[in-house]
């Protein structure tokens, strides 16, 4: 197989194992080779205009922008640009943000190697991939009620220890629309208190601590 044959990947990981681990994974393919990797969203950005990749591996996690805003950025200039968001999240809240912006495909750190290897072809080919256990955890969310914006700067400043007449005061507003908001937190979210709130926002991908 000629060089201008295989699939040019960029590989966007910030942590030096996993980069190294998904540089091995991926060379040992005949029919793909390892481009570039970054190590945070900016580079990212820069090696994509640089390289034009056929495939781009995302994680969700960068030291500077997120996964998902520096895969906006990417698409912003290269609508045709073809990601895959691999990530340690199972959030469905994280994953419908990822797929919405465009992500072609949602794939879990945890997996075996050839099922990346055998999404990195499908998407190239044009394809779609969600996995089943991912599919499982957005269909079970499917049609809740999601957090407003300002519900969900509640859950954040009530996530940091924050006590509702500090967030009433940081929010300028009154401390009984604090009350109401964390009400409709808690109802949205099926919490019994304010501390499960946060547990599930987290575990939801909906906050991160």
């Amino acid at each position: 197989m000629t060089n201008a044959d295989q699939i040019r990947i960029l590989s966007v990981e910030d942590h030096p194992l996993l980069r190294e681990g998904i540089a091995a994974i991926i060379n040992t393919q005949p029919d793909m080779r390892l481009e570039a990797s970054a190590s945070n969203g900016k580079e990212a950005i820069e090696k994509f205009r640089a390289l034009q990749p056929d495939v781009t591996l995302m994680d969700l996690r960068l030291p500077d922008l997120s996964g998902i805003e520096t895969m906006i950025a990417i698409r912003n200039e290269f609508p045709g640009a073809r990601v895959i968001i691999l990530t340690t999240s199972t959030g469905d809240v994280e994953i419908h943000r990822a797929l919405k912006a465009g992500a072609q495909a949602y794939l879990l750190k945890s997996m075996p190697p050839k099922e990346m290897l055998a999404t990195i072809r499908q998407v190239h080919a044009g394809k779609r991939c969600v996995p089943p256990e991912i599919a499982a955890g957005l269909a079970e969310h499917f049609g809740d009620e999601s957090l407003s914006e300002r519900e969900t700067e509640v859950l954040r400043f009530a996530a940091e220890g924050n006590r509702n007449q500090d967030i009433a005061k940081k929010l300028f507003i009154a401390v009984e629309t604090v009350k109401v908001h964390m009400k409709h937190i808690m109802d949205k979210l099926d919490a019994n208190d304010r501390t499960q709130a946060v547990a599930i926002a987290v575990r939801r991908g909906i906050i991160q601590l």
